[in-house]
């Protein structure tokens, strides 16, 4: 008997064949029943998000992520241990959906999951499959024990940076609600912008959140950053709550800086636009520094509510 998890097709047709809208096979949970080999290497610190019991380890976090296409290269679908299974899409012609994936620090697993998406590469690759601008990447998030709206709240005051990197999603009509991440319960309007609605930046589904705000995936080392990110993203978030923003976003500029290929310049402006947008959330108010990207006129017609000075004085 092996002593580590090893991911491996169904053979299932209906997880290779193209589904109807919404009608791909149910993802399986891949976060369970890893064994002693795949986490063994990891520091004692680094194992806080994760469950064992009997033998078998559990991650608190997990993961989904969908993969939108305006088509899929000659031979591509099918299965994979990465994906559910694959729909037509309404809005960008088809899509892959992940299975359920553990949400990793870094480590022989997470190297698994990363190596399940490197199999997935002629999907994944927009030089294989492309995309276009009508595509995006939505990820889906959960944490044991806590439902959608906690997790919202949890990593709310440290969603700025996931905004700047994605700030051409900001003002798209498929993400464009809610945009400072208020409970569904909140009344008031300085808490509140442009309503709540299946197109919101960040959607509470009960027991996961969907982050709309996430562009197409073009490539396997894209998804392999985003995946760090949002690792850093919930780990920081709620195991160390009081942190400072500057310390978190400290973690995740080397991600960063591996995104924008060592251009440190780029990675400076996305670490203090990520402060701006911060800012935005927190106050439920668009700021001079984020203005252009928010489209205050569209908005305005929406109900969503701006900085009183902004108003009287123009954008900059």
């Amino acid at each position: 008997m092996t002593n580590e998890i090893k991911y491996e097709t169904e053979s299932r047709r209906d997880r290779a064949t193209m589904q109807s809208y919404h009608r791909s096979p149910s993802p399986r949970d891949l976060s369970k029943g890893a064994k002693n080999g795949d986490i063994s290497n990891l520091k004692s610190a680094k194992t806080r998000n994760l469950i064992t019991l009997d033998g078998n380890t559990e991650t608190r976090f997990t993961i989904g992520m969908e993969v939108e296409k305006a088509r899929f290269c000659r031979g591509a679908v099918k299965e994979y241990p990465l994906f559910a299974g694959f729909e037509r899409d309404s809005s960008c012609g088809y899509e892959a959906i992940t299975n359920i994936l553990p949400l990793l620090p870094a480590g022989k697993w997470r190297n698994k999951v990363f190596n399940m998406m490197f199999e997935a590469r002629n999907i994944i690759e927009d030089s294989k499959s492309p995309s276009d601008l009508q595509c995006g990447g939505h990820i889906t998030m959960a944490v044991q024990g806590m439902t959608g709206a906690e997790v919202m709240q949890a990593i709310r005051k440290n969603m700025g940076i996931v905004y700047s990197l994605f700030f051409k999603r900001v003002n798209n009509g498929y993400c464009k609600a809610n945009l400072c991440m208020a409970d569904k319960n909140v009344t008031s309007r300085d808490d509140m912008m442009n309503g709540f609605g299946k197109y919101s930046a960040v959607l509470d589904k009960g027991n996961t959140i969907e982050i709309r705000l996430v562009s197409r995936f073009q490539s396997v080392k894209q998804m392999m950053r985003r995946y760090e990110l949002m690792y850093e993203l919930l780990d920081f978030s709620i195991n160390n709550p009081n942190g400072s923003h500057n310390s978190f976003l400290k973690k995740v500029t080397p991600i960063i800086k591996s995104m924008y290929n060592g251009d440190m310049e780029m990675v400076e402006k996305k670490l203090e636009l990520s402060k701006s947008f911060r800012k935005m959330i927190l106050k439920g108010k668009v700021n001079r520094e984020v203005l252009n990207y928010v489209d205050p006129m569209r908005r305005l017609n929406e109900t969503m509510w701006y900085d009183r000075d902004l108003l009287t004085n123009g954008s900059r």
